[in-house]
């Protein structure tokens, strides 16, 4: 794990500063990736605070949520009545020497107030704007409000995830807020790339409703080709297997075996090679339609197996597959201290860390969130912006 008290800034994104006026998932993790990597994130509350400030427990010791410590790093904090003449004064403030806006607010809101997409474009004509939003601003859901439980229902997300017989589950992580996050990130990026070329910045969108279709792969091509609606089929892959979590004379371990090698790798080390000569097992192909028959033979032969024991193996000769982990080991694995995949910073902030390598402009964790130590605290809106 690495541990950094405030390491200097070499980060890609060093000298690149963004206004992050955003709430909730969406957009706060659009602006840590960016802070990460050596962005200036300036993190604009309400007086209120981000409501994901009280979304727990678990609470640290001045009572904020572990929610809220997961999206906030490498920021630092304002609050802003944005409500107020006196607020929207000093966001135009910190425009004035921003690269990058994010923000999350219901369609309307800025325009009302007068500082809309439009506004601001002609007033900050280098600036990035980026919206998180549910639905986009137009269409026939444009402007209402988006959540990801309910993007990943009406995305066809829950209708593919669940067990075959059973009802369409939630994906137990917000996917769809995480993957509108990412997006608004690489748009950001891509509008920054583009700005060295016309000197001219643009507005950025990305929205829940977007980022769940995106997610729909390979269910998607497959009803595009064949026009079959995808069914749940639990952990198995819907056209490739073994893809599957199988049971062992121990822990059950998950197989996404993808190729023929792999096949004849697998059931020869489990003790069963006649299964990569049954021509209902020779081809992947044939191995997808006879499943239910090939997953019972499978299981027979691995009963006789440790699961972990038989995954460590199999993994080093080369198939895919690995035992099922709870959060609590996946976090505590050798490999995940070894990827610094996990963060420690003074105070007993923990948090995961980035999982973009660059070799010479690596990320860094400057501050924790709502660290004292993070150079910049102002909490009423006539407090100046921070200098250059």
């Amino acid at each position: 794990m690495r541990s950094n008290a405030q390491p200097p800034n070499t980060g890609a994104l060093a000298g690149i500063r963004v206004v992050d006026a955003s709430r909730i998932l969406g957009g706060p993790f659009c602006g840590q990736i960016l802070g990460d990597h050596g962005a200036d994130v300036i993190k604009v509350e309400p007086p209120q605070g981000d409501d994901t400030r009280q979304w727990g427990p678990p609470f640290d010791g001045q009572g904020v949520a572990s929610y809220y410590l997961g999206l906030n790093r490498n920021k630092r904090l304002m609050t802003l009545d944005l409500a107020s003449e006196g607020g929207r004064e000093v966001l135009l403030a910190l425009l004035a020497e921003a690269d990058v806006l994010i923000e999350n607010f219901k369609t309307g809101t800025l325009e009302r107030w007068g500082i809309g997409a439009d506004e601001l474009a002609a007033r900050f004509p280098r600036l990035v704007h980026c919206r998180v939003s549910g639905f986009g601003a137009d269409g026939p859901l444009g402007g209402l409000p988006g959540y990801d439980a309910a993007i990943q229902a009406m995305c066809g997300l829950m209708s593919v995830n669940g067990e075959a017989q059973g009802q369409g589950v939630r994906v137990g992580m917000p996917v769809v807020d995480m993957v509108a996050g990412l997006n608004a990130a690489l748009g950001v990026m891509m509008a920054l790339h583009e700005r060295q070329r016309s000197g001219r910045g643009q507005f950025v969108e990305a929205a829940l409703y977007d980022a769940g279709l995106s997610l729909l792969h390979p269910h998607a091509a497959n009803w595009f080709l064949d026009g079959q609606p995808p069914r749940r089929t639990g952990n198995a892959h819907p056209n490739i297997y073994p893809y599957d979590c199988l049971r062992t004379g121990t822990d059950a371990v998950f197989f996404a075996v993808g190729n023929d090698r792999q096949f004849r790798t697998l059931v020869t080390e489990i003790g069963a090679p006649a299964l990569a000569q049954d021509a209902r097992f020779a081809t992947a192909g044939q191995r997808s339609v006879h499943r239910e028959a090939l997953k019972a033979a499978l299981e027979a032969a691995l009963a006789a197996h440790d699961g972990p024991v038989l995954a460590e193996r199999l993994v080093r000769l080369g198939v895919p597959c690995a035992p099922v982990l709870d959060v609590a080991q996946a976090l505590q694995h050798p490999h995940t201290r070894h990827r610094g995949m996990v963060v420690e910073m003074p105070g007993g902030y923990r948090g995961l860390g980035s999982p973009v390598k660059l070799s010479r402009t690596p990320a860094s964790w400057r501050f924790a969130p709502l660290s004292e130590g993070n150079g910049f605290l102002a909490r009423e809106e006539g407090a100046a912006a921070p200098g250059g």
